[in-house]
């Protein structure tokens, strides 16, 4: 089949390359030539393991290709996957403005019917506003259907070759067909494919990731909770997740969630939910609690050191809002570094791969954070180690070298990674979530 991707960002490069894997020819196109030039060359421009690899094996096999020509894209693609940025405004609502002005764009170069996907998450109703504009511009027939994406960042190829549901939604009895079997090959172990209508469609996207964000905040209010109560929170979460009906997936207490996805997606349901005259108080909870959670830690790092850390240097291992992926959006080591440099601290910081993307978008509002590419190295004459990202580099401690690293033994986990019964034996102070 031939595949149309506009927006060579994580959703639509990620995309266009597992489809290109399974045989189809894939166009991909992008606004930014330089982007585009970096791609034809094989160099993915973002993070994400497996994907360069893959990129590589299918230039040269010829099955994708990327250009910045809207109307080329348009016209020899059967289906085109909108995968545009869909920032937050101030108010919470969602900028549709590049969606819409594509959709625009792209209606007087359609040549035959086309099956137009919108990738991006969006209000509801968005796939409705899509088939207008075109409408308004061509009287060729298309169909405009919802297939958001549910990709982690850090295993994002994986979970599009494998996908645990693929979500379309449309009414069209053809468009539907025409979205199976794209999707038929990546399914042949077992059927995962859900069909819905648009607004359905739209709308689950967001339910998915407010209950995850849900499950998240749950349990760092609980592990609060516990801190004062004086009990164990992993032995909390080891009990109440071996419940089947409960799970043991995102119940992990720490800094809060950040990224592309959970803070945007929250705050979008909510207007929606405004725009439809409902108060959703839940929701409202959820942001609330987020924002507070990642200053947990700074709160225990002000107390520890009685308010006063002016000239203190601190050792932050993790930038990245998760493991394996250099994605700083809504990161909570953004917010702990930016308070941590209002109190007049010192950051030595390190990250396995998003040294280059924070200074970059940080360098210049970050002076005083200096980068390291060792994690050790950013421990030298520290005053303590803030771990805030859970790299599998980070987990495992050489206490001797931190001792002599180090000068003063004091830990503060932010993801609750390490034993604080063995740091508190090896003579460090130990702070983590719920302790």
């Amino acid at each position: 089949m031939n595949i149309g991707i506009i927006g060579t960002g994580y959703v639509g490069l990620v995309s266009g390359v597992c489809f290109a894997e399974n045989g189809n020819d894939v166009l991909c196109m992008d606004v930014d030539s330089k982007k585009i030039e970096r791609l034809k060359k094989g160099d993915p421009v973002i993070y994400e393991p497996g994907l360069e690899e893959l990129l590589e094996n299918n230039i040269s096999e010829g099955r994708v290709s990327f250009t910045t020509n809207l109307k080329d894209v348009v016209q020899k693609s059967d289906v085109i996957f909108l995968c545009l940025p869909t920032p937050p405004m101030e108010d919470g609502s969602v900028d549709l403005s590049r969606v819409l002005d594509v959709a625009s764009k792209m209606a007087p170069y359609i040549n035959e019917y086309k099956v137009i996907v919108s990738k991006s998450t969006v209000p509801v109703g968005t796939c409705s506003l899509i088939r207008k504009i075109i409408s308004q511009k061509t009287k060729r027939k298309v169909d405009v259907v919802s297939n958001p994406e549910y990709l982690k960042e850090g295993a994002a190829v994986s979970d599009f070759m494998s996908p645990d549901r693929v979500v379309v939604g449309t009414k069209s009895k053809k468009a539907a067909g025409i979205m199976r079997e794209l999707y038929s090959s990546f399914m042949r172990v077992s059927e995962r494919f859900i069909l819905m209508d648009e607004r359905s469609s739209e709308l689950t996207k967001y339910a998915a990731n407010s209950m995850l964000a849900l499950r998240i905040s749950f349990m760092n209010e609980l592990a609060n909770l516990s801190e004062k109560l004086k009990a164990d929170i992993n032995m909390v979460r080891a009990g109440i997740g071996s419940d089947p009906r409960i799970g043991s997936s995102f119940l992990f207490p720490g800094v809060g969630y950040g990224g592309s996805c959970f803070p945007k997606d929250v705050q979008g349901l909510l207007n929606t939910a405004k725009d439809a005259g409902y108060d959703f108080k839940i929701l409202k909870a959820i942001d609330e609690i987020n924002r507070r959670q990642k200053l947990v830690l700074v709160n225990k790092i002000l107390k520890h050191f009685k308010n006063n850390i002016k000239g203190k240097t601190f050792a932050v291992w993790g930038l990245s809002y998760k493991p394996r992926t250099d994605d700083l959006r809504e990161a909570p080591a953004l917010t702990i570094i930016e308070k941590l440099v209002e109190h007049g601290a010192k950051i030595q910081a390190a990250d396995p791969v998003a040294n280059e993307n924070f200074k970059m978008l940080y360098g210049k509002k970050f002076r005083e954070v200096k980068l390291f590419e060792n994690n050790y190295s950013a421990l030298k004459n520290a005053d303590a180690l803030i771990l805030v990202t859970e790299w599998n580099e980070f987990r495992k401690l050489d206490i001797d070298k931190m001792k002599k690293l180090m000068k003063h033994r004091v830990i503060f986990d932010g993801r609750n990674i390490y034993s604080a019964k063995f740091i508190k034996q090896n003579g460090f102070k130990y702070y983590g979530i719920g302790f």
